[in-house]
């Protein structure tokens, strides 16, 4: 591992220098090959899990009708229902007439029929149903109208710019759209946050009410270290696979949207996946709290002060390149003592062929106090020497 020096000059009295280490010479390395241009499919994008980042994209914030794949948020909110107490997975569920008649897909549920929380994920999630979806907003939200209402603050909270829901279950409407980008981040926040839905997408197929439908996501049946996460299908979507897998304990997720059929979304998916796993790898930089410099300034007491990284530093770099990053610090201007140990005073930022990779805060290892006139006296003498 390598600890890159830098000096950066942040005012005139105040100045950062990161912890030097022995200088790591790159061993000169084939190019890395383009991202697959895959023309037929609209748009996609390769995110690696771990660190966020993103390997690969084509369009990734064309606005595309997402199709099923807007149940991904109907799984989130009931997942956080589930979190937050209200709602139990072995809790039944009654189907009202509005869910038993809707369209499209569905899990067969029937009004007189007993159905869990839990069976409603994964008719929802596998069998992709409607009625599930419909079933499932109705409980949580209290009706589809005050759900949509959850989605849209949901995908706000969770930056999806460019993402807006009007229904529950994605059958088509112009005023339904997401992208491929949004897509990525949020089956990264639900991972993440409910790593649960893996045990459910990771299936192959799902009985209930005597009939088994086979999942609709086709990369299933041709990848073994696919375990997820959603399709889609409209003739306004095309055919949509929210794809995530794991190998070599790392889990990449890739979306692709709008292809012509199941099989060449399946052929983007997999050239996608082994795109981002052969060619890019993740590096931890730094291990959690590690000193990465000392900070400087004549008003401080004491003025230097060591700062470090409160997580772990890892970032998603093409193989062979860790001897190319590049890293530099952003003061925080608007840092003023005193403050506490913990404060951020700034921002490590990681580069590689001035491509941004990740900015990590920086953090004070101890309590700064302003100086006193005397102590800045002395500061403004030391540093003048």
């Amino acid at each position: 591992m390598r600890t890159f020096t830098v000096s950066l000059l942040l005012a005139p009295v105040l100045w950062f220098a990161a912890v030097s280490a022995h200088a790591v010479t790159p061993t000169p390395q084939l190019p890395i090959p383009p991202a697959p241009s895959l023309p037929n499919v609209a748009s996609y994008v390769v995110l690696d899990y771990q660190t966020g980042q993103v390997v690969a994209s084509k369009d990734p914030d064309l606005r595309r009708a997402p199709a099923s794949l807007t149940k991904l948020m109907t799984a989130y909110l009931t997942y956080q229902a589930i979190a937050g107490g209200s709602l139990r997975l072995d809790e039944s569920v009654p189907v009202t007439q509005t869910a038993w008649k809707t369209g499209g897909s569905r899990m067969f549920l029937q009004p007189q029929l007993p159905v869990t929380v839990d069976q409603l994920l994964h008719g929802l999630l596998i069998d992709s149903g409607n009625d599930a979806a419909v079933a499932l907003a109705e409980n949580v939200g209290g009706s589809q109208s005050a759900f949509v209402t959850l989605m849209n603050d949901a995908a706000a909270r969770l930056q999806l710019h460019s993402t807006h829901y009007s229904n529950v279950d994605g059958l088509p409407d112009d005023n339904l759209y997401t992208t491929a980008a949004d897509v990525s981040r949020l089956s990264r926040d639900l991972i993440q946050q409910y790593p649960q839905v893996l045990q459910i997408t990771k299936l192959q197929s799902y009985t209930y009410n005597k009939i088994t439908q086979r999942s609709w996501n086709p990369v299933l049946f041709r990848d073994p270290s696919v375990d997820g996460l959603k399709t889609g299908l409209t003739d306004a979507s095309g055919h949509c696979i929210d794809a995530t897998a794991l190998r070599n304990g790392r889990r990449l997720i890739a979306v692709e949207m709008g292809a012509p059929s199941w099989s060449s979304g399946t052929d983007a998916i997999e050239a996608l996946l082994n795109y981002g796993y052969r060619f890019y790898q993740n590096r931890e930089l730094y291990p959690a709290g590690k000193q990465v410099g000392m900070a400087s300034h004549t008003d401080w007491s004491p003025m230097q002060v060591p700062v470090k990284v409160a997580q772990a530093v890892v970032v998603t770099i093409p193989r062979n390149r860790e001897g190319d990053i590049q890293t530099r610090v952003l003061w925080d201007p608007k840092v003023q003592p005193p403050f506490a140990q913990g404060a951020v005073l700034g921002q490590l930022e990681l580069s590689i062929d001035g491509k941004v990779l990740r900015n990590v805060p920086v953090i004070a290892t101890e309590r700064v106090r302003k100086a006193s006139w005397l102590d800045r006296l002395w500061h403004r003498v030391r540093a003048a020497i």
